[in-house]
């Protein structure tokens, strides 16, 4: 291990952290930070039999639910591992082709550290080592999900402290007591960003015979979402576009954010558990400590309206939203790689 960090510091490198989550794939260089966050999307074009990648990242994720039947906008990551490897593959070439630019011949080939989720099992953990090692990677190196995000946080994961960090991605949530540079306790709940798009989708459907894309979904989590109905029982009102499932023709509707809580309780209530299993598994040195440090929330999930009050009132302990939620894993693999200090969190199996 003491060799991948001396070889860090050679003229010319261009190693890289990679958080390649369900949602959105962001990409840090040594010594430049975060350059690249992009959604992990890849448009395949299949012309006379033939299949190849025509747009990646920003421009496929435009396309999504919007391809002719020739054009097929894929997501290769599913609840945080890889479900299509080819496809991940020529994603992850796409983005270290984008970050070099033109000078990838002057460099070696990366070193790279890939975040995977803690639940993961050796079987996924190997095809992200192999779409990352087929992408062009010199080595590869893991780092698990709950650390990262911890790191990036700025948490205190390398003293004799306990602290917990709940990272609610597009496709997982991680829960995780950490202590000494390592995971006291972890569980890795299987609902995230994309379970609350498809419980949106779901609601309108069921309360409106409205069908909306997962597109829409997202924008109203993103602009509205909420875990607890507001006080004044409704919240702002959402007009929302989507095709009439008893008509068939283009319609338009009004919501409220006292809907949208309805939507989400479900996914919600589903992170709050994970966070209650993973408190009563937890040792009770360390859960005196996490009294007094209090729960520490990061990812996109995050930033759901009222979520950390909601946890404050399940479980009686201070919760606090991460300073930038959405690159705190990116952040925490892009130190874990730098700095010496975290060496002992990253995995080479």
């Amino acid at each position: 291990m003491s060799s991948f960090f001396s070889r860090y510091f050679k003229f010319g490198s261009q190693n890289m952290a990679i958080d390649l989550g369900t949602a959105n794939t962001l990409v840090y260089v040594q010594d430049r930070g975060i350059v690249l966050n992009e959604p992990s999307v890849v448009a395949i074009e299949t012309l006379n039999g033939i299949k190849r990648v025509k747009a990646v990242g920003d421009d496929a994720k435009l396309m999504m639910g919007k391809t002719p039947d020739s054009i097929e906008a894929i997501r290769p990551l599913r609840d945080g591992v890889i479900a299509d490897i080819e496809i991940a593959e020529e994603m992850i070439k796409h983005f270290i082709r984008k970050v070099n630019g033109k000078k990838t011949s002057m460099f070696r080939p990366p070193e790279i550290v890939i975040c995977v989720p803690s639940g993961s099992t050796s079987v996924e953990r190997r095809a992200i080592r192999d779409a990352a090692s087929n992408a062009g990677a010199s080595e590869v190196y893991l780092i698990l999900e709950p650390m990262a995000a911890a790191i990036g946080a700025d948490m205190p994961v390398t003293e004799p402290v306990g602290s917990m960090v709940v990272d609610i991605g597009g496709g997982t949530t991680e829960v995780a007591v950490l202590s000494l540079r390592g995971l006291a306790y972890t569980t890795s709940v299987r609902t995230g960003g994309d379970k609350m798009d498809e419980a949106i989708v779901s609601y309108v459907r069921r309360h409106h015979n409205l069908l909306i894309g997962d597109a829409t979904a997202e924008r109203i989590k993103k602009g509205y979402g909420i875990a607890t109905v507001p006080a004044d029982g409704v919240g702002e009102l959402i007009t929302i576009k989507g095709r009439d499932l008893v008509n068939g023709v283009p319609k338009e509707i009004s919501i409220n954010q006292a809907n949208v809580a309805e939507a989400l309780s479900e996914p919600i209530g589903a992170i709050v558990e994970g966070v209650r299993i993973a408190l009563e598994n937890t040792a009770p040195e360390l859960a005196a400590d996490i009294v007094d440090q209090g729960i520490v929330l990061t990812g996109g999930g995050a930033l759901i309206q009222g979520l950390d009050a909601h946890l404050r009132e399940e479980t009686g302990l201070p919760v606090s939203v991460a300073e930038d939620p959405l690159t705190c894993v990116a952040l925490g693999t892009g130190r874990a790689m730098e700095d010496p200090m975290y060496r002992g969190v990253l995995m080479t199996a």
